[in-house]
């Protein structure tokens, strides 16, 4: 089966466009090479792929006839991404969330002094 195929059928990447544009980036490995959308997997391959800033890495243990559901995916694949990295993802997604959530607004007049205090502001003085 296409490695492009493969990750759409077991729910990596929402369409199989995706998952070409990410091979296109040499985001995606077959057993330690770049791969092209349509380098064959087969069962026992090590998948690895860069996807939301994790480098996931997955090993293949069955080809599914075509997209599976969420629940019978596991089926299919064994993921040996290390937890560090979704808790390296959680860090960041609370670090921007730490001085100012998401939709309050444009910055305050403290907010912007204190960017040109330093040093990015728009260099007018």
């Amino acid at each position: 089966m296409r490695v492009d195929k493969y990750l759409w059928c077991v729910r990596y990447y929402k369409t199989r466009n995706m998952v070409t544009e990410a091979c296109k980036k040499n985001q995606i490995t077959v057993n330690g090479q770049v791969a092209k959308p349509s380098k064959e997997v087969f069962p026992g391959d090590q998948v690895t792929f860069r996807k939301d800033q994790i480098t996931q890495s997955l090993n293949v243990l069955d080809l599914p006839a075509n997209r599976v559901g969420a629940k019978l995916v596991d089926i299919y694949r064994k993921d040996t991404t290390p937890p560090e990295a979704f808790a390296h993802l959680e860090m960041l997604k609370l670090s921007k969330e730490h001085y100012r959530k998401t939709g309050d607004g444009r910055p305050t007049k403290k907010d912007r002094r204190d960017l040109e205090d330093y040093g990015l502001g728009n260099g007018e003085d």
